[in-house]
């Protein structure tokens, strides 16, 4: 049990059922009336933020979240399959809950997959990861009027947007937190 004078940015919790990360905390002690603790909250699953306040004996569940390594396999039409490494069980996840996360992931790299009392809410890709360019514009030199940055569309289908010295087939690589060109590989 966590009580809210404890709150530390990062904590996940429970609380009526669902679970959140605390994203900001704030003690208030005003000049009359009792204490309290401003937090901003992170819904784990649905991923929506919310403002709530506490006062600081209220106690809480700690929520333990599981982040297991596991092999990305293959998608086959609505379902993503992974494998864990160790045991080789495989599971198969929908697209509501994958969302975006395997945009710059390709097939047999590894992810970690969270989850909470057994459910898998979300899968978090590698933070850097090396792909080559499939498809962009040849950039002309001298041409800086947009920002010297042209579209690209990686081996995965993502588009990210490149520097104009970047040609297809070149590997790169990139943050999947942004989605942001970092360097050539």
């Amino acid at each position: 049990m966590v009580s809210a004078g404890d709150f530390r940015n990062g904590i996940t919790i429970e609380i009526e059922g669902n679970v959140f990360q605390i994203v900001e905390f704030q003690h208030v002690k005003p000049g009359k009336g009792a204490a309290f603790v401003r937090t901003k909250l992170k819904n784990i699953k649905s991923g929506g933020v919310v403002e709530r306040t506490f006062r600081p004996t209220e106690k809480f569940p700690q929520a333990r979240i599981d982040r297991k390594d596991m092999q990305y396999l293959y998608a086959d039409g609505d379902l993503f399959n992974f494998m864990d490494t160790e045991t080789y069980d495989q599971v198969a996840l929908n697209s509501d809950t994958i969302g975006d996360a395997l945009k710059f992931v390709k097939e047999n790299e590894m992810v970690k997959v969270c989850s909470h009392n057994g459910s898998v809410f979300a899968i978090e890709p590698p933070l850097f990861v090396e792909l080559e360019i499939t498809e962009t514009e040849p950039g002309f030199k001298g041409d800086t009027a947009t920002g010297a940055s042209k579209p690209a569309i990686v081996e995965t289908g993502a588009q990210v947007m490149v520097p104009l010295f970047v040609n297809q087939g070149d590997k790169i690589k990139i943050d999947t937190r942004t989605g942001e060109y970092l360097s050539r590989v």
